[in-house]
């Protein structure tokens, strides 16, 4: 992945967009990358994948079964308890 500064990108905009449009391109900000400039496609593309990736969870989740609202609360009151202790 290429890289560029948030200067960089102010003046070769139009360049840096190109770039983007092949590679991810990482933009920097006071020497810390903050953003990534991708294409539209390869947007959409982890879109669809992490759409799947959570559908593939609640398919999952309704194979498993759910907890009973008793068993949930128990549930919530014992990692509320393991909170209290650290």
């Amino acid at each position: 992945m290429h890289g560029a500064s948030a200067t960089e990108v102010k003046n070769k905009f139009g360049q840096i967009l190109e770039m983007a449009m092949t590679e991810p391109i990482a933009i920097e900000k006071n020497g810390r990358q903050v953003v990534v400039m991708m294409s539209m496609s390869e947007y959409q593309r982890l879109l669809e994948i992490e759409d799947r990736y959570w559908g593939e969870i609640a398919l999952k989740a309704i194979e498993d079964g759910f907890l009973t609202v008793n068993d949930t609360k128990a549930w919530i009151e014992r990692k509320l308890d393991v909170k209290a202790i650290d």
